[in-house]
């Protein structure tokens, strides 16, 4: 059994290839709804291990909400949360990003074709 640890995170293909299936009619609402659906993961993840951590605390005698509220971040926890946080905003944006860039990609390749049917015709 393989056990992640809370700064690791599994190797995630970046970028499918091929078509994607839609299930909307609506444009931006298969997008939407892959983020909607990133953030429910990870709100169930951040519960069941907020779970753990305020029922591992009670078992020994601590009170986990005071000690929270008094936490003080060093430099090297908040550069720790905010690659965190720009991870995260990597993996809810994705879709919207590897469509942007094929758009783009094949714009450029249409751009491209027609430069080169103008110089034959010429």
């Amino acid at each position: 059994m393989t056990v992640i640890h809370s700064n690791e995170r599994p190797h995630v293909i970046k970028d499918a290839k091929g078509k994607r299936p839609t299930f909307y009619q609506a444009p931006g609402l298969d997008q939407a709804m892959s983020m909607i659906m990133v953030l429910a993961n990870e709100i169930a993840v951040v519960h069941d291990r907020l779970d753990s951590a305020e029922r591992v605390a009670k078992a020994n005698g601590l009170d986990l909400a005071a000690g929270i509220e008094a936490l003080k971040l060093d430099q090297e926890a908040l550069e720790a949360r905010e690659a965190w946080r720009q991870d995260f905003l990597d993996r809810l944006f994705y879709l919207m990003r590897k469509e942007a860039r094929e758009v783009a990609e094949a714009e450029s390749e249409d751009q491209f074709r027609s430069m080169i049917e103008e110089i034959a015709e010429r």
